[in-house]
């Protein structure tokens, strides 16, 4: 399926926690957006596979993805192989998405940073036409990073306001991520992490007067061919 957006991320839960409400706006927009999972997070503290798996085709729906899939790499395994950056060089391919977002690379979970550079490297690979020449080459017009536990320099918002609703229903659909209860391991998940989600996005708009936004970052700079009004 050829999509506009395909998001990466190492687990379940990190694109909506990190754009959520972007993928909402575009997808109502009537954008084709989906998501690969690089793990299963099977060493996820809280949860099964089978019980992560179900969560995210349920925040799948909420979101309105067009599809979503999964590498199937190791959790807590994620390194910079050639093997890793072929999975998903060969995802990218498949999709020949217009843009593509990964985490920010910097975090404090080594799986999201890690994730970030392997795709960086495959969009790198996917337009080389020597490399993997079983499929065709792709050429991703923009790289945009996202943030999921730590927030950095912010290069661009986006106004997520009429999707907030959105984005915390796919968030709560990770019910065994981010709910207490009985034989559940206390983990910053379910420590009121939606609840600082909402605040940092809060946050990140107040400076525009926008009730919510998501940042991203991005390496390569903005083109800008005049500043002001056009000349009459």
């Amino acid at each position: 399926m050829s999509l506009d957006i395909l998001i990466f991320g190492a687990h379940a839960d990190d694109a909506e926690i990190g754009m959520g409400g972007t993928i909402a706006k575009h997808t109502a927009a009537g954008l084709k957006v989906g998501v690969c999972d690089l793990t299963r997070a099977e060493m996820s503290s809280n949860g099964t596979v089978e019980r992560r798996t179900e969560e995210a085709e349920q925040a799948s729906r909420v979101l309105g993805l067009s599809c979503r899939t999964n590498l199937g790499l190791p959790d807590r395994g994620l390194y910079l192989t050639p093997e890793h950056v072929q999975a998903i060089t060969a995802e990218i391919r498949r999709h020949a998405p217009r843009m593509v977002f990964a985490p920010y690379w910097e975090d404090r979970h080594p799986d999201h940073v890690n994730c970030s550079k392997l795709v960086q490297e495959a969009v790198f690979n996917a337009k080389l036409r020597n490399y993997m020449p079983g499929m065709p080459a792709v050429q991703v017009k923009e790289l945009y990073f996202y943030f999921i536990n730590d927030i950095g320099p912010v290069d661009l918002i986006v106004d997520i306001t009429e999707h907030y609703e959105q984005k915390e229903t796919s968030l709560l659909s990770y019910r065994s991520q981010f709910e207490q209860g009985e034989g559940v391991v206390s983990t910053p998940l379910n420590q009121g992490y939606i609840e600082r989600v909402r605040a940092r996005d809060s946050l990140l708009g107040q400076r525009s007067f926008i009730p919510f936004a998501e940042g991203f970052a991005t390496i390569t700079p903005y083109v800008v061919h005049q500043f002001g009004p056009s000349p009459q």
